[in-house]
C-alpha cells in the first residue's frame, strides 16, 4: 500500500536519512521517479548526486541545497529547517554546530516531535544541569529557582535555574518524593547526530569551571594536579583503562557515604597529547 503522506521533516536530525525516506516515498507514489528525474527537477547535471549525498559520499553546498529544496517543493518553514539540518551535519566548528542546534531545537514542531531527545542534549550542554541534579541530594534542597541559582558557583540566573529544574523533571532525573524534589532514575537519550556536540559542550563547560576554581576557591576547598609524561604509544589504552577504573572507584566511594550530602564537587580527568608521535627508526 502506498504511503500517502511524505516523511515529517521535523522528526529528523539527519538530513541524509530524510532525503532517503523522501525519495522512497516519492518512488512509492510514482514508480517512474528516479535519481535522474530528481536531478532534472533540481536543475543539476549529475543524476548520481542524490544517491551520493544520501550515502555520505558527497556533501551539499549552498547551491545544491537550494536545488534540492526546489526539487522537493518543501514549504518555506520546512526549507529553513532542512537548511539547519545540513549545517548541523556539515559545520566545521562546535560554535557553528551549536548555532545550528539552537535553531533546530527552537523550532516548535521539532520540540513536539522529539522533546525528550532535545532536552537530553540541553542537559549535557550546560554544566549546571547535572550539578543541580546532584545538589538535590542535599537534605535542605529546595526546588525553588531562586534558591538553586544562589547555591551554584558560579551563580546562574534564576531563569536558567528554572529551565534546568523543568528539564530535569521532564527527563525524570528529578521527581517529587515526600513533598520535595529528589534525584530519580530518569534517562538521558542523546541523539547520535548531536551526541558528540553535547559531550564537547559538557566538557568545555566543566574545564571553564576548573579555570575559575583556581581563583574562586581556597586551596583547602579544591585540588588541582597534573602530570606530564612521555610514554610509548601502546600504553595509551592501558592508561585510559586505569583512568576509567579510578572513576569507578571514586563513584563507589562517594556513593557509599553514610552521612548526608553537603556540597557538589566536579572531579575532572584529562589525558591528551602534547606532542606529535615518533616517526620511528
Amino acid at each position: 500500500m502506498k504511503q500517502k503522506l511524505p516523511p515529517e521533516i521535523y522528526s529528523y536530525l539527519d538530513y541524509r536519512a530524510f532525503l532517503k525516506d523522501w525519495f522512497d516515498w516519492k518512488k512509492g507514489q510514482n514508480a517512474n521517479f528516479s535519481h535522474r528525474l530528481f536531478a532534472m527537477k533540481a536543475g543539476l547535471k549529475s543524476p548520481a548526486l542524490l544517491a551520493n549525498v544520501i550515502s555520505g559520499r558527497r556533501n551539499l553546498t549552498s547551491t545544491t541545497v537550494e536545488a534540492f529544496l526546489a526539487a522537493m517543493k518543501l514549504s518555506k518553514n520546512e526549507r529553513v529547517f532542512f537548511s539547519h539540518l545540513v549545517k548541523l551535519d556539515q559545520s566545521k566548528t562546535d560554535k557553528e554546530r551549536n548555532l545550528a542546534w539552537r535553531n533546530i531545537s527552537a523550532t516548535k514542531r521539532f520540540r513536539e516531535a522529539r522533546q525528550i531527545e532535545g532536552e537530553s542534549v540541553e542537559y549535557l550542554s550546560h554544566w549546571f544541569y547535572p550539578a543541580i541534579r546532584e545538589l538535590a541530594l542535599r537534605s535542605d534542597f529546595r526546588g525553588d529557582a531562586e534558591w538553586v541559582a544562589s547555591q551554584l558557583r558560579p551563580k546562574i540566573k534564576v531563569e536558567q535555574a528554572q529551565r534546568a529544574l523543568n528539564t530535569l523533571v521532564s527527563l525524570g532525573l528529578l521527581a517529587e518524593k515526600t513533598g520535595r524534589l529528589r534525584p530519580a532514575d530518569g534517562s538521558v537519550v542523546t541523539p547520535m547526530e548531536v551526541a558528540g556536540m553535547a559531550v564537547h559542550n559538557y566538557h568545555r563547560g566543566m574545564l571553564e569551571r576548573a579555570v575559575e576554581a583556581m581563583g574562586s576557591f581556597d586551596p583547602d576547598e579544591r585540588y588541582l594536579g597534573a602530570l606530564t609524561v612521555a610514554i610509548p604509544e601502546h600504553m595509551v589504552d592501558q592508561v585510559k583503562d586505569e583512568i576509567k577504573a579510578f572513576q569507578s572507584r571514586m563513584l563507589d566511594l562517594c556513593d557509599s557515604a553514610e552521612s548526608d550530602a553537603e556540597r557538589v564537587y566536579q572531579l575532572g580527568l584529562q589525558f591528551f597529547p602534547l606532542s606529535a608521535g615518533s616517526e620511528g627508526p
